[in-house]
């Protein structure tokens, strides 16, 4: 399948949803594999992603012939001997897998088998991370999944370690909130900062640009700490660093430009953006150039923004990274980009009048105007 396949269809189909099927049935023998396939297939093409998983789910649930821990064993019996035997060949896993975990938090929710529903999780995610189904019980037994996430965070498995991050995040993508503290889960990024695996720090990144939301200068106040530790290699607490500050250098917040070395009050001189015309159409790219000059070598770090000025619209404003580099007392710094006008999954663009604006260190600059219109029929 291709890149023009939707998501979903690429993510539970009827092929794989077939395969769920036959590797519980030979894990269970009473499992009836073609029942299942057919009861969950049956209105495949009008669910969303998530909605595929939950009828997947239960479809596993109700083809089951067994329950308690004997059905969380045959579900972990029936998982490929490894991730990479099943086919994934990232971190992050294989869809097909996701109903798993799905299945473990819709049937599983229960006081007395909490310990076996948690070290199936945690078996889960080496298959499709599982911090989505890891929220049901976070809302539900929010003690009991903190210390469970505790013991995560010292797993031998960079999987297992991410997951005690992820699962946790204030504002987890497509999942329920936790409606805990946003700091809760904060003693256990101190733990996992210092990981020597990207998979888990890019959780950590993310997990303190959830804290940034609302309370950037604990989060400011955190990766001082960490820089004064000394634990983490200096270039994995710079990713952290940027990750974790990403929204917060967009909304040119000065305190994020100074840990991150840019001076916001730096002397830079940024000549008047260059546009080959005014007037561009959707689907089309915007070039634009300009030239930054200043006193003394200077680092710079150069975003831009692109923001609809139409009155009585309530389209967001596209914040892009552009680039990191040093302005030489010697010589200008040439910069460059041609933005491709489109919408994306989390910003749409649509026909309108519009400016752009560089923005160093923090620091807006003059826009330059211009018009997008609809593409020509």
């Amino acid at each position: 399948m291709n890149a023009q396949v939707p998501m979903k269809d690429r993510a539970l189909n009827p092929d794989r949803v077939a395969r769920i099927g036959r590797e519980m049935q030979a894990a269970c023998p009473g499992f009836d594999a073609a029942s299942f396939t057919a009861q969950v297939t049956a209105d495949l093409p009008r669910l969303e992603l998530k909605a595929r998983i939950a009828r997947t789910a239960e479809g596993i649930h109700q083809h089951l012939p067994v329950t308690g821990s004997a059905a969380l064993d045959t579900l972990l019996r029936s998982l490929p001997a490894s991730p990479e035997a099943a086919g994934a060949d990232t971190d992050f896993g294989l869809y097909i897998y996701a109903p798993h975990s799905a299945y473990v938090a819709a049937h599983h929710l229960h006081t007395d088998g909490l310990g076996r529903a948690f070290a199936a999780l945690a078996a889960l995610t080496l298959y499709f991370s599982a911090e989505d189904a890891v929220r049901t019980f976070l809302t539900t037994y929010p003690e009991q999944t903190l210390a469970a996430a505790a013991t995560w965070a010292a797993d031998s498995d960079h999987r297992v370690r991410r997951l005690a991050s992820e699962a946790l995040r204030p504002h987890l993508p497509w999942s329920v909130g936790a409606g805990l503290p946003v700091d809760t889960a904060l003693p256990l990024l101190d733990v996992l900062y210092a990981d020597s695996n990207r998979f888990v720090t890019t959780s950590v990144a993310n997990h303190l640009r959830d804290i940034a939301r609302t309370q950037p200068d604990l989060v400011l106040a955190t990766l001082t700490r960490w820089r004064t530790e000394g634990r983490a290699k200096p270039a994995e607490l710079t990713f952290i660093t940027r990750g974790a500050l990403k929204n917060r250098l967009k909304d040119g917040w000065a305190p994020a430009y100074t840990l991150t070395g840019y001076d916001p009050h730096a002397a830079v001189n940024v000549s008047p953006l260059r546009l080959p015309h005014t007037e561009f159409r959707l689907g089309e790219g915007l070039a634009f150039e300009t030239d930054l000059t200043a006193p003394a070598d200077t680092p710079v770090h150069v975003m831009y923004a692109l923001t609809r000025t139409d009155p009585d619209t309530t389209a967001k404003e596209k914040v892009a990274h552009l680039t990191r580099a040093t302005v030489k007392a010697s010589a200008p710094l040439h910069v460059s980009k041609t933005h491709l006008l489109r919408s994306t999954g989390t910003a749409a663009l649509a026909p309108g009048n519009y400016q752009l604006a560089l923005q160093v260190n923090g620091r807006r600059h003059p826009p330059a105007l211009l018009r997008i219109d609809n593409r020509r029929t």
